[in-house]
């Protein structure tokens, strides 16, 4: 089913990225989403849902005896703004629990973690910890040349 993006309010038809989160049992099933606004809101959204729930490669396809009690949740990303930080310490120092998503990128490696992450990792130094095993990179590693963007969403249950 091909979405038009003229035939919803001019809001869902501004540009903005999001991601898409499905948990069955409290459990992630499947999770994809842009960093950067490139689509309509609603042609994102739409988008992303079904990536989730069928393009995850952490999982299978979502089958139809998952639906009945499937969550869905939508966030709504700001445009990610670049942090600056002196050292490891300074950024843990910088971050904002259950504010902010973070991007970290070093190279060909990066990972992003949505804020909804910090229910399950409620302290800055294992979100970076755990955020920089993500990206490919080992839990222990610092270098001058990690950039770390920050982002904040609006949620959608």
């Amino acid at each position: 089913m091909q979405i038009s993006a003229s035939d919803f309010s001019d809001e869902l038809q501004q540009r903005r990225a999001s991601f898409v989160t499905l948990n069955r049992g409290g459990n992630l099933r499947g999770c994809i989403g842009h960093l950067e606004a490139v689509l309509p809101l609603i042609e994102d959204v739409a988008e992303n849902a079904f990536s989730a729930a069928f393009r995850d490669p952490r999982f299978p396809p979502l089958s139809d005896r998952e639906m009945t009690d499937l969550e869905i949740h939508i966030s709504v990303l700001t445009p990610a703004s670049p942090m600056d930080f002196e050292s490891e310490n300074d950024l843990l120092d910088k971050i904002r629990p259950g504010i902010d998503g973070l991007i970290l990128e070093e190279g060909y490696h990066r990972g992003t973690f949505l804020p909804s992450v910090w229910e399950s990792l409620p302290d800055a130094k294992s979100f970076l910890l755990h955020l920089k095993q993500k990206a490919g990179l080992p839990a222990n590693h610092w270098s001058d040349k990690i950039k770390v963007s920050r982002y904040q969403t609006e949620s959608f249950p």
